[in-house]
């Protein structure tokens, strides 16, 4: 489809079954989920384990052939964990994988299809019943996994920094910088003096920018009829 032929009715009270399965469905299977939360079709969000906690104003998108999967599975009491901050954005088919502690920090953005780890999950020479030996991972504040990296254990990429799409890290990435390639190896360093706008600052009054996003839907989807709706469903045209 070339545009959202819904009428404005019919996408408030989609976007309100989501907020209420995700409330009912998701939110229990977390110890924790702070408030403000938007996950797109939270039924593709899959939980296993614990501890797990995501703060305030978190941004998860989804789709049903890429499922955003959050995983704790652990050897040993007291140990595997997923921690993602405030502000953070989690896009379609994003896995992150715990045993040992997983930090992901305000304003944070991982982009499709990444997969984040905290260990091998089979020891090298004992392929049965061990895990390897996991090492945690923490990802600094406002930093940006680009789309189908790797983040492997033991590693820390510092605050600011970018890591290139399809990169795969093995070892720590310092603040304020790109890095990409297998294995990912700084390509550019960034200006710490200049200003960074984070995620943070677009929620800085949640009421406005909830106002502003409907008046939006209000404009775009005004035209939009439930018979129009329903013909470009049952009859779509290559205009639609």
């Amino acid at each position: 489809m070339r545009r959202d032929h819904r009428p404005y009715f019919i996408k408030k009270a989609h976007l309100k079954f989501q907020q209420l399965y995700a409330g009912y469905f998701l939110k229990p299977q977390l110890d924790y989920l702070g408030q403000g939360f938007t996950i797109t079709n939270p039924w593709n969000v899959k939980i296993f384990g614990s501890p797990i906690t995501i703060g305030e104003h978190a941004n998860i998108l989804t789709t049903s052939e890429n499922k955003v999967r959050l995983t704790v599975w652990a050897e040993k009491k007291d140990k595997g964990k997923i921690q993602i901050g405030d502000f953070c954005l989690i896009c379609p088919g994003v896995r992150i994988s715990s045993a040992e502690e997983i930090i992901i920090s305000d304003n944070c953005m991982i982009a499709s299809g990444v997969y984040i780890t905290d260990t091998d999950w089979h020891d090298i020479y004992n392929r049965i019943d061990s895990m390897g030996n996991p090492g945690p991972v923490r990802i600094e504040k406002n930093a940006w996994i680009g789309d189908s990296a790797i983040v492997c254990k033991g590693v820390t990429i510092g605050e600011n920094s970018i890591v290139g799409a399809g990169s795969v890290v093995i070892s720590s990435i310092p603040p304020n910088t790109i890095a990409a390639g297998n294995p990912a190896k700084v390509v550019k360093h960034l200006d710490p003096e200049k200003k960074f706008v984070k995620r943070s600052e677009w929620f800085a009054d949640p009421a406005m920018l909830a106002k502003e996003i409907d008046e939006i839907d209000r404009d775009k989807l005004k035209r939009n009829t439930i018979g129009h709706w329903l013909r470009t469903l049952v009859f779509p045209k290559n205009t639609d």
